[in-house]
Parts: structure tokens; C-alpha cells; sequence
């Protein structure tokens, strides 16, 4: 039952979406809690600030159950969770067939697009969000500091990855994490890199990218180890400046053949032997 306290956005999902493991890629969701909040901020009293200026600093997401892409839409309720003096923080659950399939946290600040500065919520701002206020419980800690034992994985940049705010569009830092965790799996795993799935992502973002020809980087390495999974922690970089434009923490559980999570495969050993991490 839908919840009416709630902002509830139908999002259509596409058979592009899928990828090779054939359910929506880890990565469209955050396409998707990007489209229902568009939604929320143009069909309310809000839609000034979205002209204005919005930047998402942060999110976490939280996968719960693998989603195939059909024609019925995913179902993405959203509410407003906190509110403070220059950020406010958005609360999602995602629904398909009724089923709760993920949760996730979005933090946004408002921005002035002419001074090009972050700037406080007005009081009419804060009113209207406050006025929306739900409490939300916190999504469990996942580990955030990135390993000294680390590669790096060049990471070319699109100009289609541009939003209208003219830089890198939230969304893509998870395509570019994505690619280098594909790259670095194929690489140390080249006889049998197995299936992963993705059951949690965060992403803080710390500064603006910007298109260029030269590629930036993304440098990774394993925080955490369990039975079955593995906690990467990645930053998107400058190579020569070494200047981080984003962190993010992924969790990945390994699958058997079954589609069961499976213990490790051996080949990975020696990857937080190094730092000191084992298996549980």
C-alpha cells in the first residue's frame, strides 16, 4: 500500500537497463532515485531551488533484491528525512510488484549557479521541507578509508557524461566505479573473475569533475573481507594532482553456480592478505 505521507514516482523501466547478468545494472538505480527526486522538487514548492541549483553530495544505496526490467515500473517512494542550515537529506524505498527491493539515503545542498558558491536554505526553503519531515532510521556503516594497498585504473570521461549544470552528472561517478571494479576483477581474476552482485553502494562527492580529453582515475582496493563478500573502497582521482573528486564503498557478494553467494575464490587471497585482512 502506497504510503500517502510520501512523494510516490512510477519510473518506467527500460529492457536497456539490464545488463549482463540480465536484471537492472546497480548503477541505473541511482539514474532512478535521480529521476524521483526531479519529480519531487518540479511538482512542489520547491522547483525554484532546482533552477537555481541543487548538488547531491552523497548517497547510499542499498540493494535487497535483483530487479529484470518489464512493464511494470518501479515503484520509488521518497520523503524528506532531515533538514539542517545548508543540507537537506532525501529517504527512498523502491518497490517491484510490490516487493521492497532497495533503500537508499540521498544528502543535497543548495546552489547559487550564477556566483558559483554553495549557499544556506532560505527560510521558506527550510519551512517547506521541514514541513515534509519523516524520521528515517540510518543505513548500517560501511567502511569509507581507502586502503594503502591500491591500483589505479584510468577513468575517461564523455561529453555526454555532462548534466545542465554543465559537469560530470552525479550518476556517472557509479558508471565509472563500476568500469574500474570490472577491470580490476578481470585482471586479477583472468581464469574465472565469477559472478558478483552489488548489494550496497555509496558515493560522496567531494568536488566537481569536469570533461576533458586527458582520462582521470579511479584508484581501489579491498577494505573489508567476508566469507562470501568484499568491501572495495574506490576514489575518482586527478592522476598528477592527485586531487579526489569522489569516494565510494561497494559491497560485493560472490555467487556460485547456483546463484547462491559462495565462498571466495582462492585467487583473491593475496589481495588483503597484504593489509592484514582474512576471511571470515
Amino acid at each position: 500500500m502506497v504510503d500517502p505521507s510520501r512523494h510516490t514516482y512510477l519510473c518506467p523501466l527500460r529492457w536497456g537497463d539490464m545488463d549482463a547478468l540480465g536484471h537492472v545494472n546497480n548503477a541505473l538505480w541511482v539514474d532512478y532515485l535521480q529521476e524521483a527526486r526531479v519529480d519531487y522538487l518540479l511538482r512542489g514548492p520547491l522547483a525554484g531551488m532546482l533552477a537555481s541549483g541543487v548538488l547531491v553530495t552523497e548517497h547510499q544505496v542499498e540493494h535487497l533484491a535483483p530487479v529484470t526490467p518489464d512493464a511494470e515500473p518501479m515503484r520509488i517512494e521518497l520523503w524528506i528525512s532531515s533538514v539542517g542550515g545548508a543540507r537537506f537529506s532525501l529517504a527512498y524505498e523502491l518497490f517491484h510488484h510490490d516487493q521492497l527491493v532497495g533503500r537508499a539515503r540521498t544528502v543535497a545542498v543548495p546552489y547559487d549557479l550564477e556566483a558559483g558558491r554553495l549557499r544556506r536554505l532560505s527560510d521558506e526553503e527550510r519551512s517547506q521541507l521541514r514541513s515534509q519531515l519523516i524520521d528515517s532510521g540510518a543505513l548500517r556503516p560501511v567502511p569509507t578509508a581507502l586502503p594503502a594497498e591500491h591500483v589505479t585504473v584510468p577513468c575517461p570521461v564523455r561529453w555526454s557524461d555532462l548534466d545542465s549544470y554543465g559537469h560530470v552528472n552525479n550518476v556517472k561517478f557509479y558508471d565509472y566505479v563500476q568500469e574500474a571494479r570490472i577491470a580490476w576483477l578481470t585482471q586479477v581474476l583472468p581464469e574465472e573473475p565469477g559472478v558478483w552482485v552489488v548489494v550496497r553502494q555509496d558515493m560522496r562527492y567531494l568536488a566537481q569533475l569536469d570533461h576533458r580529453l586527458e582520462p582521470y582515475g579511479v584508484r581501489l582496493g579491498v577494505a573489508a573481507v567476508g566469507r562470501t563478500s568484499i568491501t572495495v573502497v574506490a576514489e575518482v582521482i586527478e592522476p598528477d594532482r592527485g586531487t579526489v573528486f569522489a569516494r565510494a564503498t561497494t559491497v560485493l557478494v560472490h555467487l556460485g553456480a547456483d546463484s547462491r553467494p559462495a565462498p571466495l575464490p582462492t585467487a583473491l587471497a593475496p589481495l588483503w592478505a597484504t593489509d592484514g585482512l582474512s576471511a571470515d
